[in-house]
């Protein structure tokens, strides 16, 4: 068989709804294909389907002969692995058992030079020593230093990037990758680009990360309306021949759209004439009406609300410092916002941006220095946490606990209903429980209740997690023209290109450099001054990989984990005491006493949050 895999006639469905059928694709070696379409058009599903993971419901997928395939999921799983170490290294691989001893003696017990000496001899005599050096760059460039960490310790984006490390530790002969950019810095993103760019890797991938999309692959396939529409090229072609094609298709819908209208004239007047000789018109009118209905311009999302006014004084800070446990985040950093401005954070895991974020917001204090906000200035925060919401909470119900009615751009007033479904939320969803939407759909709606409450100085934090190529295309088109203060963290290149003309650069130490230009210049700058570095007569020597240590003693780690259990447990006393004072007939002692509850729950939720935040920053620096 010449293909790697190959699926014929595939077909899914899910609660009695299709995603895609009668598919058909071959990936053989050297391909490297994204799969690309909107939420919920079963990108994932198709990627489960070729890995194996999942069962088709008609259809099948045939699989080369003793292939070697790796899937990296959403969300991994790591089967029956207690450790890092359990994870990275097979049991039956001799040169990974001893990268591993080698690599746990460093750690755990460096002053045993005689063990330590033996197994350096025995990796020398199986040639380990280039693997361990691979692997070990591997681990370093995605921040997995502490071999012996359990993963039930570890954080969604770490245990993310585990799993990606051990997919590229093993170098399959097919990768399949779901989202393999998102927990991961820009640095990283490039380094990555470039390994899977290296030899004849063969990949089949689904990204919203357009600049790496475009890198990496050079073919697309687009789920759309449950076919799948190839594209011989990266995602630039892509984006050219689909305009093509879209355009084509809109003139042929409007061309159907009117002659519907004709035929629908004609069968209104002619109710009596339903005989023989006006069959074929009707039955033609029927086959019309079919073709058109699921026809025409895709549904958009629509981002238009109203924004603040806002004053002169916008936002000052004046020398702030902020640090912890005697590291510090944020060294006398000053800054005047003005009217426009349109700011990136750019910095590496752990330097600080989600402090400055904080500080910005008012969720953390600094240690010295002020911020002076302007009183018109109203903050949005989009954060990566996402929305809290109450198990039994409707969609609707995060809409109307705003706002029965919002205000638009034009200073037309509509219902939480109508703007839900210009966010394509359709009247059966929005009567459905949150909890049953999809990550993409979390973050849709999160947004649109930030900007329901008209901010005019917008923060998003990594804003592309989740959301499909096309609403982060509407949500760029709303930002371009977005009046006021734009501040963005994003791993994304490409938003941070279109959207920002400036840039905070965190670096070591605490210093915020600021540097005028978008995201690509400053990168050519860096290549620029690395190319003439390397000019220099006398090269220096390349510094070994840092090997991190983790800035938690055992009691700050556990009092982290504990935290967030109690964290947890407060916001689900909260949701049940919000839920009691919505319950009728409620008495006016048992109301005050819940009130009082309440209050001291948030504070304690408050006291207990930010020092969360104070020992996840040092930990991830």
């Amino acid at each position: 068989m010449s293909n790697f895999i190959s699926a014929e006639n595939l077909g899914h469905s899910f609660h009695d709804k299709w995603l895609f059928r009668n598919v058909s694709i071959g990936i053989n070696r050297g391909r490297r294909v994204a799969l690309v379409g909107i939420n919920g058009a079963g990108k994932s599903t198709l990627l489960k389907l070729l890995a194996g993971t999942l069962q088709p419901t008609e259809g099948k997928v045939a699989r080369m002969r003793d292939l070697n395939a790796g899937y990296l999921e959403q969300d991994p799983w790591f089967k029956d692995a207690v450790t890092i170490s359990d994870y990275i290294f097979h049991a039956d691989d001799v040169q990974q058992q001893l990268i591993r001893q080698y690599e746990e003696l460093l750690e755990n017990d460096p002053e045993n030079s005689k063990a330590i000496e033996k197994v350096m001899e025995e990796m020398s005599n199986v040639d380990a020593w280039e693997y361990e050096y691979k692997i070990k760059t591997i681990l370093g460039r995605l921040d997995i230093h502490h071999l012996n960490q359990r993963i039930s310790t570890l954080s969604g984006g770490q245990k993310k990037r585990l799993a990606l490390a051990k997919l590229l530790i093993e170098d399959p002969e097919l990768y399949i990758l779901d989202e393999p950019t998102n927990h991961l810095d820009i640095d990283t993103i490039e380094w990555l680009e470039k390994l899977l760019t290296e030899g004849n890797k063969t990949i089949l991938m689904v990204t919203h990360d357009r600049y790496f999309l475009d890198n990496v692959c050079n073919e697309i396939l687009e789920i759309d309306k449950g076919k799948i529409i190839p594209y011989a090229g990266n995602y630039g072609y892509y984006l050219e021949k689909k305009a093509e094609r879209e355009s084509a298709d809109e003139a042929a819908f409007q061309k159907n759209s009117n002659l519907l209208r004709k035929e629908l004239e004609w069968m209104r007047r002619q109710p009596q004439a339903r005989g023989t000789k006006s069959k074929a018109r009707i039955d033609a009118y029927y086959e019309l009406e079919e073709k058109t209905k699921n026809g025409g311009p895709k549904q958009k999302v629509e981002l238009s609300v109203k924004t603040a006014r806002q004053g002169n004084k916008i936002m000052e800070m004046n020398h702030l410092y902020k640090s912890f446990r005697g590291q510090t985040f944020i060294r006398d950093f000053s800054y005047v916002f003005k009217k426009g401005d349109r700011i990136g954070l750019a910095g590496k895991n752990g330097s600080g941006k989600s402090t400055l974020l904080n500080l910005i917001t008012g969720n953390l204090e600094p240690d010295s220095g002020k911020i002076d906000k302007g009183e018109t200035t109203v903050i949005g925060y989009f954060h990566q946490a996402g929305i809290t919401f109450k198990e039994d909470e409707r969609v609707i119900d995060v809409v109307t606990n705003v706002a029965e009615f919002i205000t638009m751009a034009d200073g037309k007033l509509i219902s939480a209903s109508q703007l839900l479904t210009l966010f394509l939320f359709p009247p059966a969803k929005q009567y459905g429980l949150v909890s049953k939407l999809s990550g993409g759909e979390k973050k849709r709606l999160q947004l649109m209740s930030i900007l329901i409450k008209n901010p005019n100085f917008l923060i998003l934090d990594e804003p592309t997690n989740d959301l499909d190529i096309d609403t982060l295309n509407v949500l760029e088109e709303f930002l371009t023209n977005y009046p006021g203060v734009l501040m963005i963290v994003s791993h994304d290149r490409y938003l941070l290109d279109k959207l920002t003309d400036q840039l905070f650069i965190m670096e070591e130490g605490g210093n915020v450099k600021i540097y005028n230009g978008n995201y690509s210049s400053y990168r050519l700058e860096l290549e620029e001054e690395k190319q003439q570095s390397k000019r220099k007569p006398v090269a220096e020597p390349v510094p070994a990989p840092e090997v991190k240590k983790n800035r938690l003693s055992f009691k700050e780690q556990k009092e982290l984990d504990t935290l967030e259990r109690e964290i947890t447990d407060l916001e689900k006393q909260i949701s049940a005491n919000n839920e009691a004072l919505n319950t009728t007939g409620i008495d006016t002692e048992r109301l005050n006493k819940i009130l009082e509850q309440n209050s001291h729950l948030s504070s304690s939720l408050e006291e207990k949050t930010f020092r969360w935040m104070e020992l996840t920053e040092l930990k991830e620096a």
